[in-house]
């Protein structure tokens, strides 16, 4: 049965006195069992700090950590029932396949009929029974991962941690062993926490994902919260490739309700704050759409076709707009157009704070 995960109130510092670093303020969070939830942020926002901290490699300068109900500060790491997958394989090179995934097994002193099964049916789960008798040199890199996940997964522990298992593989390799990831998840139902820079991995895998930054939680939510309701700025420009569009203007009050000004094209959008305020207007690049008629107009200035989509960079008097369009549609650099905006789904933020405005 899967276990939860309850993060309260964790700290760490490094360093003491005037010279301590703190680099995780306060962390919260409650993971339900079977959940997957996704670490994400840049390079040194705490992350892997907070995942070392949960596996018992750190501990927290103030908090607690509790797996299953249970508080695990002070406990040992070989104590807390946890399985890792790091970054690096971390495979003996003088062992089998098989041998490598029933390690930990053996260590736990289970009967070798017992770890047989246990081996076959992981590496069954990860399609690897052709690979058992092979040593780790032997195989490629997307290979080796799925016999690092067998031997966390041979365990059958409370908790899955993995920091930046994919990392080291190439782009096709990348989406391949996503996939894998997930499928095992579904199929295991262990509580997993995951840590990753990549913002696709955060989206595609998790079912709910933390955005952190130096420190500081900054959205704890589902992939639909953190992608179309981002809570400030900073979530809403670090998740969406490419990022969302970000224009400073003006709350104006009209005949007909509110307008939104943009140095001097009002657009007809209901702008949540007091009238003659500045406000920050979010768009998500496919919610922008071309439209002659349309009052907000510029020029294009580049044009990236993707394949599946077009990125098209438009120069306009509030500054550079990222539009998503489809690849039929035929726009060149230097190009006047209008911007038509899907009012539905724009995001309201404070000036000032960064903060999402209801």
């Amino acid at each position: 049965m899967a276990s939860s995960l309850d993060i309260q109130g964790v700290r760490k510092c490094f360093g003491k006195g005037d010279k301590a670093v703190e680099v995780l303020k306060k962390i919260d969070i409650a993971v339900a069992p079977g959940e997957f939830l996704i670490l994400v942020g840049p390079s040194g926002c705490g992350k892997s700090t907070l995942l070392s901290i949960i596996a018992g490699l750190e501990e927290p300068t103030e908090g607690a950590i509790n797996i299953a109900g249970r508080n695990v500060v002070g406990v040992a790491p070989a104590q807390r029932d946890i399985a890792m997958v790091f970054q690096s394989y971390a495979l003996y090179p003088t062992m089998s396949v098989a041998d490598n995934i029933g390690f930990a097994l053996e260590m736990r002193k289970v009967p070798k009929p017992e770890r047989k099964k246990r081996i076959d049916e992981v590496a069954a789960m990860l399609q690897i029974e052709h690979l058992l008798d092979r040593r780790p040199s032997q195989l490629s890199g997307g290979q080796r991962q799925r016999v690092a996940m067998g031997r966390a997964l041979a365990r059958q522990p409370q908790l899955f941690l993995f920091d930046e298992p994919l990392s080291n593989l190439d782009a096709k390799l990348r989406v391949e062993m996503r996939a894998e990831i997930k499928r095992l998840h579904q199929a295991s139902g262990i509580t997993s926490v995951y840590v990753t820079h990549d913002q696709i991995e955060a989206m595609t895998l998790g079912s709910r994902i933390a955005v952190m930054k130096d420190g500081i939680l900054q959205q704890l939510g589902t992939p639909d919260d953190i992608y179309n309701r981002p809570a400030n700025t900073y979530v809403a420009t670090f998740i969406g490739s490419p990022t969302m569009n970000l224009i400073e203007g003006q709350c104006l009050a009209a005949s007909n309700g509110h307008g939104f000004g943009i140095l001097g094209t009002e657009l007809p959008l209901a702008c949540p704050a007091a009238s003659g305020s500045r406000a920050l207007l979010g768009l998500r690049p496919e919610h922008i759409a071309f439209n002659d008629s349309a009052a907000w107009r510029g020029e294009v200035s580049v044009v990236e076709p993707t394949g599946a989509d077009t990125y098209v960079v438009i120069k306009t008097a509030a500054g550079d707009v990222t539009v998503r369009t489809a690849p039929q549609v035929r726009v060149n650099p230097g190009d006047r157009v209008g911007l038509d905006i899907q009012a539905s789904h724009v995001s309201w933020f404070d000036q000032k704070s960064g903060q999402r405005m209801a």
